[in-house]
């Protein structure tokens, strides 16, 4: 119980210092929220006084307060539950995030089981094949895919299989000629315009889960435990799943709850290319409009995803391997 308290302080003290530090760095950006809106006005043809007046209208949805001022609101607002309103969408940022939050976790966990799932298959195969043409192959597509950006799978996946072949939607998250429902149409228009998105994400994701569980395998396999149960004449199933694959997944069950977090982080650009109403997409078109109150919202959303995960990944890994715990 010690050990979780003290766990639990530490993701307190993390999550109040990386929300203050992300706090200020927003408010020391290039401009601010009612130059660019007027800039923009310029830009579509107004004139800059008239520009002026019309985004004076916005100013109550503007914090002109002193940014000490404005820092103990955020505090007073985020313990409340209220994180103010959007300069740019002029509604509520927990309205906004409630709204969008289930979209990024319908990406985040879909890619996530499919990349984690075939990355553990694929890396055990690896490691009892290791050596081998296969082996070899899958490592270097594995090393490749990990080394890419996700948004430039993202841009290419768009362009071929959207743009070119049009066998998948540009955009959207589902077809807007069907009424949102419990139904087998929406489901199914859901799932086909997740599938670029997803694909995005495993194909640079995969690569690090084959690596880790082949690495892990090969390790497992040179236990004396392994080898005592070959001797003792068990199943070549038995072995592989109750005695190497059991053990050899077991680091990577933290890996998995931390990269819960971090891919919030990464769904900007991905959301953004196919027009996706997650978390990334408010961020993105948060950060030009220097809107301080969305950007807060979406980046608390991101800091607590990866502090929270990786507290998670702490209990859990301490409940699969007691030493950790003890030591």
């Amino acid at each position: 119980m010690r050990w979780i308290v003290k766990r639990a302080l530490t993701v307190a003290v993390t999550l109040f210092s990386a929300l203050t530090l992300i706090f200020f760095l927003i408010r020391i950006m290039p401009g601010n929220p009612i130059d660019m809106m007027i800039m923009q006005l310029i830009m579509q043809g107004y004139d800059p006084e008239d520009a002026a007046r019309r985004v004076a209208g916005m100013v109550p949805f503007v914090p002109t307060d002193p940014v000490h001022i404005q820092y103990i609101n955020f505090l007073k607002g985020f313990l409340s539950g209220d994180l103010g309103k959007s300069i740019l969408y002029a509604q509520p940022i927990t309205m906004i995030l409630v709204y969008a939050i289930p979209w990024t976790v319908f990406l985040v966990s879909l890619s996530l089981v499919i990349s984690f799932s075939l990355g553990v298959l694929l890396g055990m195969f690896m490691a009892y094949r290791r050596g081998g043409i296969l082996d070899r192959i899958f490592s270097l597509a594995a090393s490749v895919t990990r080394a890419l950006p996700p948004y430039v799978v993202g841009v290419i996946l768009v362009l071929t299989l959207a743009f070119q072949a049009k066998w998948f939607p540009l955009m959207g998250p589902y077809d807007s000629r069907i009424p949102p429902g419990f139904t087998l149409e929406f489901i199914s228009s859901l799932f086909y315009h997740a599938t670029l998105p997803v694909l995005a994400y495993v194909i640079t994701t995969i690569g690090s889960w084959i690596l880790q569980m082949k690495s892990s395998t090969v390790s497992v396999l040179g236990e004396y435990y392994v080898t005592a149960a070959e001797a003792r004449g068990l199943p070549e199933r038995r072995i592989v799943t109750s005695y190497v694959g059991r053990n050899a997944v077991l680091p990577l069950f933290a890996s998995l709850a931390i990269s819960i977090g971090f891919i919030f982080g990464g769904s900007t650009f991905i959301e953004n290319i196919y027009s996706y109403p997650g978390i990334g997409r408010y961020l993105a078109a948060s950060v030009p409009a220097r809107d301080y109150t969305m950007m807060m919202g979406c980046f608390l959303v991101t800091t607590v995803a990866v502090v929270l995960s990786n507290f998670l990944a702490d209990l859990l890994y301490s409940r699969l391997d007691p030493r950790i715990r003890l030591g």
